[in-house]
């Protein structure tokens, strides 16, 4: 569990600083530092699905996995819309802005989905909870935490306080899989954590347009599509 404290510790950390240097800022210039944060959420996210579909092949750039990205996404998204994932999250966050007293802060809960989303998604958080969890080994979720340091920092200085509750999901989220971790690990082979990692990738770039574009995306909606990509890789066709 050390790598889930850690983790959650920097992301506490990250939001006291963030909403301290975020005073600093006029609003104009925290819409702007929100933008250049989905920019790069943007990049970052293409950076992994590019990787997950793209291989070299007799010299030349090959495409595939497309079947996977589009089964995935098309029944992961069914699945969320059917069970109202994002009105979860949303009645979760309310419930938190209230009990918080950041009831007058119209944009709590938009932070606190939309930091959650970008720190729980993806590869690192599930892979190194497994390392933490069998063999003691938190280097990666301790790499992560520098990484989500960093970003709910930015986040917070632009969005506000619930950037810092993202702590919350990280935090069941890592300690479950660590405390599971026996049971999930032969679940999840290389093939598996591939998969994961491309369509988590996928879901980072739908954050990152919301952050550029307002929201479009209900990101949440789509989580199940991580659950159908790792169900994916024990299916030869695909």
């Amino acid at each position: 569990m050390l790598g889930t404290i850690i983790n959650s510790a920097a992301i506490i950390v990250a939001g006291f600083f963030g909403n301290i240097t975020g005073k600093l800022f006029k609003e104009d210039q925290q819409d702007a530092l929100c933008k250049v944060c989905g920019i790069s959420t943007l990049f970052i996210a293409i950076s992994g699905a590019m990787e997950g579909m793209m291989k070299v092949e007799n010299n030349a750039l090959v495409g595939g996995r497309s079947m996977l990205v589009v089964l995935s996404l098309a029944i992961g998204t069914v699945i969320g819309e059917l069970i109202g994932i994002e009105r979860a999250f949303e009645r979760f966050g309310e419930w938190l802005k209230i009990k918080s007293g950041n009831g007058k802060d119209s944009e709590f809960v938009n932070a606190f989905v939309t930091a959650s989303l970008t720190v729980c998604i993806g590869a690192m958080a599930i892979v190194g909870s497994i390392q933490d969890g069998i063999n003691g080994d938190y280097s990666t979720l301790a790499v992560k935490a520098v990484l989500d340091f960093i970003i709910v920092a930015i986040m917070t200085a632009s969005m506000g306080k619930g950037c810092v509750f993202s702590v919350i999901p990280v935090f069941l989220l890592e300690g479950s899989i660590t405390l599971l971790a026996r049971l999930v690990s032969p679940i999840m082979t290389d093939m598996a954590v591939s998969y994961l990692s491309l369509i988590g990738s996928i879901l980072i770039f739908c954050v990152g347009v919301n952050l550029v574009w307002g929201k479009k995306v209900r990101v949440a909606n789509m989580l199940p599509a991580l659950v159908i990509a790792v169900i994916a890789a024990y299916i030869p066709a695909m």
